[in-house]
């Protein structure tokens, strides 16, 4: 087949399952049963309109529409005990300097075998269990977007998006409240492959509802009651990673939601990633969410912070507010956020400003 006539599929494809996501209604599911094989897919979009301010220079302003995300999605469950999930994505299409040409990924290939709650393992490229805001779904952030406090790493361990080649195996306790999440990855490989491998690990408690799937919510919109702790790890040669979190999600006044989270990382590259600076960061999100109106104006603050005085100059404060418009949930909602960058301490590096106006359909 040739890659035009690929494309040209491909978008039929797509085309054909927006169709069927705007006709059918958001409860209902597309899914394909045979004998104990149950398979299911979705698209999701993210459509942003973006202005961001240069740190130097005359501080002008780069203009961008682009798709922030660009996804097909597979699940299925092959029997009682198996169960798969697939992901593309094109990641920022569109955006200056235009290259629409490439950028299509596999974003997640994950297999997963459940022969019992305490003891399941997951194979294939996934994201690495370390932080909860690394692990929420990009459908239900309680602001625009993941913090890029949680995706420090990204380059250096070679990561794709969070996301790792390996294995890890995972579990449920104490009526599926406790969780762990333990694995080995790829990380960064020399030339000959020789050196030791990435490890990370997750462990997270739930006071109130259970959350068992792979990724974690950030707002439910008044569904869910989310009350959480965790912690996590990722290792690989010197290099030192921790994270520690608390997360809420709760339903007040018949439909509304109070929701935040504080997430706290601990970096150190040591010799193994030098460009990782010894480092301590914190996250604070805070939103609400008014039922009536379908409208959810939330906060957000990150702080980066490191260790060593002589890198005192590259500490810097980020300050953010908006809302969300919920059209249809989270299957139709439009976003708008403003973010306020102040580097600190003496920085030569100027404060800048960035506005994103996102409108996201999803159905899955």
């Amino acid at each position: 087949m040739s890659i035009l006539r690929f494309q040209r599929t491909l978008l039929s494809g797509i085309g054909c399952v927006l169709m069927l996501a705007v006709t059918v209604p958001a409860s209902a599911q597309i899914v394909v049963k045979n004998e104990d094989v149950t398979f299911k897919f979705g698209v999701q979009g993210q459509l942003w309109a973006d202005w961001t301010q240069d740190s130097s220079g005359t501080q002008g302003y780069q203009q961008n529409f682009y798709l922030r995300r660009a996804r097909i999605l597979f699940s299925g469950d092959v029997g009682h005990d198996i169960s798969f999930f697939f992901e593309t994505d094109d990641p920022k299409l569109g955006i200056t300097p235009k290259n629409l040409a490439s950028g299509f990924i596999i974003q997640d290939a994950l297999m997963e075998w459940k022969p019992t709650n305490v003891f399941q393992v997951d194979g294939g490229l996934f994201i690495v269990p370390f932080s909860r805001n690394g692990l929420q779904s990009t459908l239900s952030y309680m602001t625009l977007d993941v913090s890029p406090l949680s995706t420090i790493t990204n380059t250096t361990t070679q990561s794709s998006a969070l996301r790792d080649m390996g294995f890890q195996v995972k579990g449920f306790f104490y009526k599926d409240r406790l969780q762990y999440r333990v694995g080995a990855f790829d990380g960064e490989r020399d030339a000959n492959g020789h050196n030791s491998l990435r490890t990370a690990g997750y462990v997270q408690y739930d006071f109130l509802d259970r959350e068992k799937g792979y990724l974690f919510t950030g707002t439910g919109l008044g569904k869910q009651k989310i009350l959480a702790v965790d912690a996590g790890f990722d290792k690989q040669g010197s290099y030192r990673g921790y994270s520690a979190n608390t997360a809420a999600a709760i339903p007040v006044n018949h439909g509304d939601e109070v929701a935040g989270q504080v997430q706290y990382y601990h970096y150190d590259g040591q010799t193994k990633f030098p460009t990782i600076f010894d480092q301590n960061d914190v996250l604070v999100e805070a939103a609400y969410y008014i039922h009536q109106a379908k409208i959810q104006p939330f906060l957000k603050y990150e702080t980066q912070a490191f260790v060593a005085e002589e890198n005192a100059s590259k500490d810097i404060d980020r300050y953010g507010f908006g809302a969300n418009y919920y059209i249809k949930g989270q299957n139709l909602k439009w976003t708008c956020q403003y973010l306020r960058a102040l580097p600190q301490n003496g920085s030569t590096v100027k404060p800048t400003n960035e506005f994103t106006v996102q409108l996201q359909l999803m159905y899955f």
